[in-house]
């Protein structure tokens, strides 16, 4: 559990990051970094059954983890996208002729005043603002193109058998295609970034109250108990992020 507040300009950032192996998997294939000082978070979930997933996954956070941002804002998204592209080639050529060596990953950037997602796979980032929660990525599974398309309800694609396949990630092809959105900051603001261990067996309005009105390292630890106590079936990595203007 890493606890820490960060303050630049205008801006006051907090943030607070835990990860569980869970009840069922042998090794915790997720991986999280918190780097409040580069206004930078990361979570990453390796490819469970697959080769090496914890690798993949730490391999993310070990090309993020000495990324400097500059003044200019084109340039770091470029840096960000370069370093997660160079982990797709490295993932790619671990591999060789044995499985894939994949990953999931969702970072939260700020460059005041905006903050940017960027994202591949299933894991998820969520904003709370003024008390209504959004989840501001959308995975790149088989069951949400099944309700994009109209053919699955939401209610049908949470209990679909074939919710486990994600239909991009770091390491699987050779071409990686990196999902970007952003929004301006506003004072209040709330991030949840995590891994479908957490997600999926916990509801919005469940999310929702573990995010509002906690400090952020109660609300990690409550929404990481929240998914152990209903079984704790994959590995749980959690990172909630607060701003407020000072």
């Amino acid at each position: 559990m890493q606890t820490t507040s960060v303050q630049r300009s205008s801006l006051t950032w907090l943030s607070s990051a835990l990860t569980n192996v869970g009840f069922v998997r042998e090794i915790n294939e997720d991986a999280y970094l918190d780097a409040r000082e580069q206004g930078l978070w990361v979570v990453a979930d390796g490819m469970g059954g697959h080769h090496a997933g914890d690798m993949a996954s730490q391999m993310v956070v070990e090309r993020l983890i000495n990324f400097v941002p500059g003044e200019d804002l084109a340039r770091n998204i470029d840096d960000i996208e370069d370093r997660l592209l160079a982990a797709n080639r490295h993932c790619r050529k671990q591999s060789g002729t044995r499985r894939v060596m994949g990953t999931t990953a969702a970072l939260l950037f700020v460059h005041e005043p905006f903050c940017f997602f960027l994202w591949v796979g299933d894991s998820r980032i969520y904003r709370l603002r003024d008390g209504t929660l959004t989840q501001v990525t959308e995975d790149h599974s088989l069951v949400q193109e099944m309700q994009t398309l109209g053919e699955i309800s939401a209610a049908e694609a949470a209990d679909h058998p074939s919710s486990n396949i994600i239909t991009r990630a770091i390491g699987v092809r050779e071409e990686l295609f990196i999902d970007i959105e952003y929004s301006t900051v506003e004072p209040g603001d709330r991030f949840l970034l995590c891994s479908d261990g957490l997600y999926k067996d916990l509801s919005e309005g469940e999310i929702t109250r573990q995010l509002r009105d906690l400090p952020v390292e109660q609300s990690t630890k409550n929404l990481v108990q929240l998914a152990l106590n209903r079984g704790g079936s994959d590995n749980i990595t959690a990172i909630v992020v607060q701003v407020e203007y000072t």
